[in-house]
This record gives C-alpha cells, sequence and structure tokens, in this order.
C-alpha cells in the first residue's frame, strides 16, 4: 500500500485557492474598472449635451441681442417707450466743422496749433 503524504496535499491546496482568489480578486477589479469606465463614459456625454444646449442658448441669445440692436427696433422703442419724436428743423443746431474732418484750411490750423504745443 503506498503511503499517503499529507504535507504534499496540503500545498495543493494552498496554491489552488490562492489561485482562486486572484483569479476572483482579478475578475472583480476587471468590473470596478469598467464601471467606472461606464460611468465616466455617462458623464462625458452628459456635459457634451449641456454644452451644446449652452452653444444654442448664446446662438439664440446673439440673434434677439442683434434684433434688438437694429435702428428700426431702437426707434420703434424711442417713439412708443419715450415718446420721441423727429428733431424740427429749427432745433437743431450746427456745431461747426470737424476740425479734423473740416475743410482744409480749417482743419490745418488747429492741427498745426496742436502740433506747437506737442500734444500730437
Amino acid at each position: 500500500m503506498t503511503k499517503y503524504d499529507d504535507r504534499r496535499s496540503n500545498s495543493f491546496l494552498l496554491l489552488w485557492t490562492l489561485a482562486v482568489i486572484a483569479t476572483t480578486s482579478s475578475f472583480l477589479f476587471y468590473l470596478a474598472v469598467r464601471v467606472e469606465t461606464m460611468q465616466h463614459g455617462y458623464a462625458l456625454g452628459k456635459a457634451y449635451g449641456d454644452l451644446s444646449r449652452i452653444r444654442e442658448i448664446e446662438r439664440v441669445l446673439e440673434l434677439e441681442r442683434a434684433a434688438h440692436n437694429t435702428p428700426e427696433r431702437v426707434d420703434l422703442i424711442g417713439r412708443t417707450l419715450f415718446f420721441m419724436e423727429e428733431p424740427e428743423g429749427s432745433r437743431i443746431m450746427d456745431a461747426g466743422p470737424d476740425p479734423v474732418l473740416g475743410s482744409e484750411s480749417e482743419g490745418e490750423p488747429a492741427l498745426q496749433a496742436d502740433a506747437d504745443r506737442g500734444d500730437l
């Protein structure tokens, strides 16, 4: 009859148990990493959705701002809300020529005087 070696079976059982524990822990780690990756993917998709929604809102607001800044809109608001009217000819006063845009004879002396003082 063959003698049964108890030490050899104990070492096999120990190694087999360690292998099963290592395999299980590596599988659980893989699942945890996979779940974390999926959560990041969902968060990234939500962030892209929010970004596209904000860009659409910005586009709409730009269009609205452009519509409110048209001369016709400003004229309408001035006439209806502030009861403004076009000024009559007698209410318009001439302030004189613009020194930079005036005639050559009027603009040059003003520029020459500024150059003499050192303003230019």
